[in-house]
């Protein structure tokens, strides 16, 4: 802020003040500590921390109710960031796995779903050191080779690779934003992770996929799609932008003024493949990449009878509209299901860190009717200023989002 902006800033308080108080209300000592600590250097938006003296009732749970299998996690990347090629998997990344499966058991989690477990050699590496090291706990997803998307042959190589993912034990495919919002004509120097930045940008419903959605459904491979971002992103950086903070401290997600699409030219071009693929089974990812706009989604669902959706890394949205969010769950009870986005020391974000106190959270929101609490464990609220309120579900539903609606849709058995 610079000193003509402060000096506004002040006269501005100190004049509300006055209004407020009485023009006397203020001694020269009491205006010179206030201005002092209203121009302080090191007081910034972003080093804001309220803390509420409001006094609600606080039922946390530490255990779910019923058995959990979260749909939505990034387990592997423990040990697969920046592998080393050919090595075995030693020390701390393996230690780190079997301290997970001992606090699930704590908190009720009976499985999770990792959903980039790679291709090739790296989803051996997670098959080994992951899923096979505790049979039962985890199973793991495959993503899409787009190295040689070029390739004349790339759509009926693609579709066989998914078949080759399945025998080494993947079980569906993660379609990540990757796909409409950051993959070019150009392609990819390795795997996805590593996009070239020249040329356009390629379509979600780009006819080179065709067959990879159609092997997926003849597979029983449901595919787990994410492709877009919140509202605000593609809003713009002002002042009426409630993401603010959030772009402040990550503008590389700032989509507006860019060539990454509209979101809802994103979403229709989703809609568009899963209209085309009656046979497949598609789950939407963070409630569908829409929880702001749960009419829409409800749209979605109600159009297209193979999907469903899970709830990771929406907390924070879901949470702050507890009426509409549970007559949402409420209408698509059987259709919902439990997801975090959880990953290892918050690869994607402090909200979804890969420990107990993030799944607590959830659990409170699903279980209790507490109010104004924290979707976060983290310091600070990671994805918006605001507090949620619990939904409290009946047993009945609760069971389901929590287990049986992704015991059904993977083929597990119910509870």
């Amino acid at each position: 802020m610079n000193q003509l902006n402060r000096r506004r800033l002040l006269r501005t308080v100190l004049g509300s003040s006055a209004a407020a108080l009485g023009v006397h209300a203020l001694s020269p000592q009491a205006k010179a500590q206030f201005a002092k600590e209203i121009l302080r250097d090191d007081m910034m938006l972003t080093d804001y921390r309220p803390r509420t003296p409001l006094v609600v009732p606080k039922n946390p749970v530490l255990r779910a109710k019923f058995p959990v299998i979260d749909m939505h996690t990034h387990v592997n990347a423990v040990y697969t960031r920046n592998p080393i090629p050919g090595e075995p998997l030693q020390g701390t990344p393996v230690q780190r796995i079997d301290q997970i499966v001992s606090w699930m058991d704590a908190i009720n989690m009976k499985r999770m779903v990792n959903l980039t477990g790679g291709f090739g050699p790296e989803l051996d590496r997670t098959m080994k050191y992951m899923v096979n090291r505790h049979p039962g706990r985890f199973v793991t997803c495959t993503i899409p080779n787009y190295k040689r998307l070029n390739d004349p042959g790339y759509p009926r190589w693609q579709a066989e690779e998914l078949a080759r993912a399945k025998k080494q034990g993947a079980v569906g495919l993660k379609i990540s934003k990757t796909l409409g919002m950051y993959l070019r004509e150009s392609g990819f120097r390795d795997t996805e992770r590593e996009p070239q930045q020249t040329g356009p940008l390629v379509k979600i419903d780009d006819e080179r996929f065709f067959p990879l959605w159609k092997a997926a459904g003849e597979l029983n491979m449901p595919v787990f799609i994410h492709i877009s971002d919140v509202d605000g992103f593609w809003r713009p950086f002002d002042k009426k932008n409630e993401r603010w903070e959030e772009l402040l401290r990550h503008p590389e997600v700032h989509y507006y003024g860019t060539d990454v699409p509209p979101k809802e030219e994103l979403h229709a071009a989703r809609n568009r493949v899963i209209k085309a693929h009656p046979n497949t089974h598609f789950i939407l990812l963070h409630v569908g990449t829409h929880p702001e706009n749960l009419d829409d989604v409800t749209n979605v669902l109600n159009a297209h009878p193979n999907t469903t959706v899970e709830i990771s890394a929406s907390l924070n949205d879901l949470g702050r509209q507890p009426k509409r969010a549970r007559r949402f769950i409420e209408e698509f009870q059987d259709r919902v299901m439990y997801g975090t986005d959880a990953s290892p020391n918050g690869l994607n974000a402090p909200q979804q860190y890969l420990e107990p106190e993030m799944f607590q959270c959830y659990f409170r929101w699903l279980e209790t009717l507490d109010e104004y609490f924290d979707y976060s464990p983290a310091d600070f609220p990671p994805q918006g200023y605001w507090k949620i309120y619990g939904i409290g579900l009946p047993d009945d539903i609760l069971k389901k989002v929590y287990h049986n609606n992704a015991a059904r849709v993977m083929g597990w058995e119910t509870i």
